[in-house]
């Protein structure tokens, strides 16, 4: 395939975790994947393993929640890739805490990165997307939508991030462009990790803890598909407007 027939992914968050294995499944399906992150030096082992396996990437480093920082990323896609077709917005943060001791800066950052991020990332992808009159959203849910203690924040946005998903299905589907969002449990991650340090216990212990609840009894993987279960997926072309 040509660097011209090549469809063009960016995936925000894409340094570790979730979102490095869903650029290495996109690059390993024929894309050419933007890795975006904060920190672009982030990126260079994503990017390197793309490269190793012969596929195109780029390292960007972009604040997702700000507009002069998603518009020049965008446009350095398109400059070094080309135009995205496919945007999975993945981005995120954790700012835990009770709700009595959450600040508004814990609040604001965790809906500025996903929630706002998403909505700048999408804004700016779309119009690639419409103009080729194709286009794939993806956009990272979380089951702590359904409310989980300390996560206020986190649950606001993920939540939140469900229903800018069934809007944008509603207002792009004319146009060729699919909106859809995945919503994990329990996956192993620097972020998952990162909460077991902060109520105070050992990873492996958090995960068996979890593991004991999900009836699969186990904990998910990045790049674990078969974590998926007990789920209706709807094949219906969208969400009636």
């Amino acid at each position: 395939m040509s660097d011209a027939q090549q469809r063009v992914a960016i995936v925000t968050g894409a340094a570790r975790g979730i979102g490095a294995a869903t650029a290495l499944r996109l690059a390993a399906d024929g894309h050419a994947v933007a890795v975006v992150d904060l920190d672009e030096s982030a990126c260079t082992d994503t990017v390197s393993q793309i490269d190793a396996a012969g596929g195109r990437a780029l390292a960007v480093g972009a604040d997702v929640s700000d507009p002069k920082a998603v518009a020049l990323a965008v446009d350095r896609v398109v400059a070094n890739l080309g135009a995205p077709t496919v945007l999975v917005n993945n981005a995120g943060v954790l700012r835990d805490n009770l709700l009595f001791k959450m600040t508004d800066d814990d609040w604001d950052t965790v809906l500025g990165v996903h929630l706002r991020g998403a909505f700048l990332m999408s804004r700016a992808a779309q119009a690639h997307m419409t103009a080729a009159k194709w286009g794939r959203i993806v956009n990272l849910s979380s089951t702590s939508a359904l409310g989980n203690r300390g996560q206020a924040n986190y649950a606001a946005a993920k939540a939140g991030m469900q229903g800018f998903t069934r809007t944008l299905a509603i207002e792009l589907g004319p146009f060729g462009v699919t909106v859809n969002a995945v919503a994990p449990g329990f996956i192993v991650t620097d972020m998952t990790a990162a909460t077991a340090a902060r109520v105070g216990i050992e990873f492996d212990q958090m995960q068996q803890r979890a593991a004991a609840e999900i009836p699969v009894r186990r904990v998910g993987r990045p790049a674990d598909a078969s974590f998926v279960s007990g789920q209706v997926i709807y094949v219906a072309g969208g969400p009636r407007g």
